[in-house]
């Protein structure tokens, strides 16, 4: 029975025996609110509930379920937007599901395990080039507010279309009206077929927002023992620590760093050690997001996820301030998986590419003393510039991987020395309508990937920019 209800967390007496994490059912008549058991005490119990309900009062019966916190599921929930217990927020009923899953659920073994090898294309010329992701590995995508952390996310979503990856997107204490915008983009790209979003706004209770990761990487399991590819999007972890810190002061837990309770870092820890590439099975990939303040990548929450993940890509504002987007720092992002997990063209092609754009930046602030500059350092500047301008990329625009091969092998050969800086966009856009206009592409693109032969693409791309740089000079 309840006993006390206050700032979302309601005491009970009488629950004898219960467990942590375990599922109650609160009676109003008829209807029913689930709620989930956090704090045991010798006198009482606490919990907490998902959803805002003002009739829970003094006096209401709440029922022992027996089991751990579980929600439906099954291939019917691609497309769909749910709450973290597997309920339909958009229009439409979903299919009883024959399976539950609980939401906590160990992470798998060592020893069920394979290395990550399979590259996860994100569409992202600067992360497939540089900080190359693969399947079953978690990398983290972290930097100030308003620098495109989801929209490499989103992008990266877009990108799987027909490539037999399914994805979730978990949305953590973000408005209703964001989910509704990402759920038509999502559907308008044809990406809601292969993918669903899990929704725990900021209209819902703190509770809500602390399992929705959870909810997500169950159905993301789910698929995953299935045989599946999954790639899954945490979008925030920040809002995530910050719900937890909540429940925890409102359950009387002592803080610590930063008003965090001392099990912070195991929240995040459970959470990302289940993305695996497993040896019989699938793969979960998880790129979780998290917010930095002022760029302050040592502060806790920053810190704990960094140690937890498998590299991270960092956004500067300074970049993107200047145009340079996705603001993805070159120097500071890292795969650990490194390229083994990336395809064996580009993994000669970004090398050479990655020296030089570190090179550039050493020497980057000396041009703008106005400092006259030798013919080497000149020509290493020259190449920087070309080289980060092209980079940059619009929003919702993913490139095909040999797409990018080719444009990144124009640059290391040279082909770029004759364009001017302010010409590299278009130099890029006529590349790919020469590119796909030639009846032969689509074997050369296989060809390419497959193996690389400097001599013929040196004749292949000496020719178009040649003929790039004489319609320049007519014009």
């Amino acid at each position: 029975m309840v006993s006390s209800v206050a700032d979302g967390i309601i005491q009970l007496v009488g629950l004898r025996q219960v467990s942590n994490g375990e599922q109650i059912v609160f009676f109003l008549g008829q209807k029913k609110i689930p709620g989930l058991i956090l704090n045991l005490s010798r006198q009482n119990v606490s919990a907490v509930i998902f959803e805002n309900s003002n009739e829970l009062q003094p006096g209401t019966y709440a029922v022992r379920t027996k089991q751990l916190l579980s929600l439906p599921v099954s291939s019917a929930l691609l497309g769909r937007v749910i709450d973290p217990l597997g309920r339909a927020l958009d229009f439409g009923k979903i299919p009883e599901a024959v399976e539950r899953r609980s939401v906590e659920i160990r992470a798998p073994s060592i020893l069920s395990r394979t290395s990550v090898r399979k590259p996860l294309e994100t569409g992202i010329k600067v992360i497939d080039s540089l900080v190359p992701i693969g399947h079953g590995q978690r990398e983290l995508i972290i930097g100030d507010t308003k620098t495109g952390k989801t929209a490499i996310a989103i992008d990266t979503i877009l990108h799987q279309k027909g490539k037999g990856t399914i994805c979730i997107y978990v949305a953590i204490g973000q408005k209703l009206s964001e989910v509704a915008r990402l759920a038509k983009l999502l559907s308008s790209r044809g990406a809601l077929d292969y993918s669903l979003i899990v929704a725990a706004t900021a209209a819902t209770p703190a509770a809500a927002q602390y399992i929705a990761p959870y909810s997500g990487c169950s159905i993301g399991e789910y698929f995953m023992n299935e045989g599946n590819n999954v790639l899954i999007i945490y979008d925030d972890l920040s809002k995530h620590a910050v719900s937890y810190r909540q429940l925890s002061l409102l359950l009387r837990r002592p803080p610590g760093r930063e008003g965090y309770p001392g099990d912070v870092f195991y929240l995040h820890s459970r959470l990302l050690e289940r993305a695996a590439n497993l040896a019989k099975g699938g793969s979960l990939t998880a790129l979780p997001i998290i917010e930095t303040i002022q760029g302050d990548v040592s502060a806790y929450i920053p810190t704990n996820v960094i140690s937890i993940t498998d590299g991270q890509i960092f956004l500067e504002t300074e970049l993107f301030a200047k145009g340079i987007r996705p603001a993805v720092s070159p120097g500071l992002s890292v795969s650990r998986v490194g390229s083994a997990a990336q395809n064996k063209t580009m993994k000669k092609l970004a090398g050479n590419l990655k020296l030089e754009l570190a090179q550039f930046r050493e020497v980057e602030d000396f041009t703008k003393l106005g400092f006259a500059l030798d013919e080497a350092t000149a020509r290493l500047v020259n190449r920087g510039q070309k080289f980060t301008r092209l980079l940059v990329q619009p929003r919702a625009s993913t490139i095909e991987i040999s797409d990018q091969l080719l444009l990144l092998y124009s640059a290391s050969s040279g082909l770029l020395d004759r364009v001017n800086v302010e010409a590299v966009s278009s130099f890029e856009k006529e590349l790919y309508s020469y590119l796909h206009e030639a009846p032969f592409y689509p074997v050369l693109a296989n060809f390419i990937l497959e193996s690389f032969d400097p001599l013929l693409f040196d004749v292949f791309l000496n020719s178009f920019a040649a003929t790039f740089v004489n319609v320049r000079k007519a014009n």
